[in-house]
């Protein structure tokens, strides 16, 4: 064994930390983490407008993957640091927690926090650029890795205004993918005009050309419009805005909120110092607060609640809620520096008192609109204890109960117990449920076949949902339960994999059963268990050389080179999984060995959700809209 010694501690001078362990920083090396440090350089302009100085702010994707930011504000400062004897430009993008947020002088409210963003995307950049113009003149300087290349220097020529360009290209050694999404930005920046009213941010991609500038006037107004997806509000968006001190520190908030009968989820979008925080926080919770305790007290002040009726939950107030809050304060504590908690104890209580009040004068003034509200909570609740009969009545039957020892008849189970080691193989149909019974290894791997489509969870109560006999078989094999009373230590299976045909009614069934997992297993998700099986289109043989095709494109690049010459070629193409025998089947999709597995993920499941409410809820003038807006993006259509 090695010696174990003061030679055995390493230490990791400068930025050498962040790359040795970025996700600690950008929270993932994935697109997440990508799109992360665009958000770092973005969040520092917005902060200039926040200061009050800056109302123009551009993202240029580059054609050669950088990405490069600009704002017209004040300007990185250039002049020498008093301690680090170095322009305050370079430390800014050198060293870590260096920035002008710590303290209430250059920022009284900002989205940055610690001081390590622009540092951190210097250090995971191949490449960082950086132009200041400020006091009439232009400064450059360059980075790689996170070190200086070229030192700051000032450009000959008079410069007018003042601003500050970042530039840089993210690497490859640290990123699976250093490709920045034009949508995905420029979504961000819809998203922070909405919050700005008056700030004006553009997107360029001089990969394809498109660009759009971004500008709102009624500000969240707008955004909770956006989030109804095109469904009616039960009331028009209520907006509550307050500006005051708090326990010494100047605190403001404006909230947009309504409710939709279009669909039974919430939409709650959060933002702190105009940074999204979309795991919530303290804001959430003192508008949620609020929101249930103002609106019990009014239903029975308003007689819409009877005196039979018990109080609503937060459950029921959220029913269909449609939600914005922003909130600005000094120093907020946020959970890790990818911001997406706050943690401020002070901003709970302030949300809580700020929605209460305004929202209790707006019910005074508008009791008709006020008893809608209520009455749409009420039905909420009603549903609720409709369900959690379903759910005891299913537990009664053995579906939901893990004592119980029946699993659905047409299961064909595996042997083994070690639940790392199996999966559970979900396929459409009688006839490809044969064929991949007589393909799997009976050991590790388990087969459910489903009868034809199954219900679209979207359109339906949990307690529709429940009586579906497919739906149950499902629940029963996989057995963690739904919802609420969803238990991972119960889960059969350590991969769920759906396994349909390569066409467009199998995507279709793949689509109401991802439906059905993000709806009510959302965690089997999140925790990396639920997996999509990739079966070829064509087979292609000549005598004993056979390969297989995912595509058209597939298929034609084999004929072109494995195939091509010495005699004909013999193109199978599978219509389904029924007309694949069982060697056929084991070789191209389930043999563990030679297999291609996708694995499903969650990005941001507030946007997923509305997507599938788009997709697969009741609201069809906007799913066709959708469709319109991105029929000229489809590719290998099955008509």
């Amino acid at each position: 064994m090695a010696e174990y010694s003061a030679r055995s501690i390493s230490v990791l001078k400068g930025l050498d930390g962040v790359r040795k362990r970025p996700a600690m920083y950008i929270g993932s090396t994935d697109v997440r983490g990508l799109h992360h440090l665009v958000w770092e350089v973005v969040d520092n302009a917005v902060d200039e407008h926040l200061a009050g100085h800056a109302k123009r702010i551009s993202v240029r994707l580059l054609a050669d993957g950088g990405v490069e930011v600009t704002d017209d504000g004040r300007g990185i400062p250039v002049d020498r640091h008093p301690t680090e004897k170095r322009p305050a430009v370079e430390v800014a993008l050198t060293t870590l927690h260096a920035g002008g947020k710590f303290d209430q002088q250059s920022y009284a409210v900002s989205g940055g926090l610690h001081g390590v963003g622009v540092s951190v995307v210097n250090a995971l950049s191949t490449r960082t650029e950086v132009e200041v113009v400020r006091d009439g003149a232009r400064h450059t300087a360059a980075f790689e890795r996170g070190r200086t290349v070229e030192k700051l220097e000032k450009q000959r020529g008079k410069r007018s205004g003042s601003g500050t360009t970042v530039r840089f290209w993210a690497d490859p050694d640290v990123f699976e993918t250093t490709t920045v999404a034009y949508d995905t930005v420029a979504q961000r920046l819809r998203e922070t005009a909405l919050l700005n009213p008056g700030l004006a941010l553009t997107v360029t991609d001089d990969r394809d050309g498109r660009s759009e500038t971004f500008r709102s006037k009624r500000g969240l107004a707008d955004l909770a419009d956006e989030l109804l997806g095109g469904a009616a509000p039960l009331v028009p968006v209520i907006t509550l805005s307050d500006a005051r001190e708090v326990d010494g520190r100047a605190m403001a908030i404006d909230v947009a909120l309504t409710w939709s009968e279009g669909f039974h989820d919430d939409r709650v979008r959060s933002y702190v110092n105009v940074v999204r925080t979309a795991d919530g926080g303290t804001h959430e919770e003192g508008l949620r607060r609020a929101l249930t305790a103002t609106l019990n007290r009014f239903g029975r002040e308003s007689r819409a609640l009877g005196a039979k009726d018990a109080n609503l939950t937060g459950d029921d107030v959220r029913e269909g809620l449609v939600a914005v809050v922003s909130i600005k304060l000094p120093d907020p504590q946020f959970e890790g520096q990818t911001k997406g908690r706050l943690g401020s104890t002070a901003a709970r209580s302030y949300a809580e008192q700020v929605v209460g009040e305004g929202l209790a004068r707006w019910l005074d003034a508008n009791a008709a609109k006020g008893r809608r509200i209520v009455r749409r909570a009420a039905v909420a609740a009603q549903a609720r204890q409709a369900a959690r009969a379903a759910r005891e009545l299913t537990r009664r039957k053995g579906l939901l109960d893990v004592q119980s020892a029946g699993l659905p008849g047409k299961l064909a189970d595996c042997t083994s117990r070690d639940r790392e080691a199996t999966e559970l193989f979900v396929v459409e149909g009688d006839s490809a449920g044969g064929s991949s019974k007589s393909a799997r290894d009976r050991a590790t791997q388990a087969i459910l076949p489903l009868r034809g489509k199954v219900l679209n969870v979207q359109r339906a109560t949990e307690a529709k949902a429940l009586e579906n006999a497919e739906i149950q078989a499902l629940v029963k094999a996989v057995g963690t339960g739904i919802g609420a009373g969803y238990r991972e230590d119960r889960l059969r299976y350590g991969r769920i994999i759906l396994m349909a045909d390569a066409d467009v009614d199998g995507g279709h069934i793949t689509t109401l059963l991802l439906t059905f997992f993000f709806k009510y297993m959302r965690r089997l998700i999140s925790d990396g268990h639920l997996f999509l099986a990739q079966p070829p289109l064509y087979q292609l043989s000549r005598g004993k050389d056979v390969a297989y095709a995912m595509s058209d494109a597939e298929r034609d690049e084999l004929l072109r080179t494995t195939f091509r010459g010495r005699g004909g070629v013999e193109v199978q193409r599978f219509k389904g999984l029924g007309e694949m025998d069982a060697e056929q089947l084991w070789r191209t999709t389930m043999d563990p060995e030679r297999r291609t597995l996708l694995k499903v993920t969650l990005g941001d499941e507030e946007a997923t959700g509305m997507l599938f409410e788009r997709l697969m809820g009741n609201q069809t003038d906007e799913r066709r809209n959708w469709i319109v807006e991105r029929a000229r993006f489809a590719r290998n259509l099955d008509l």
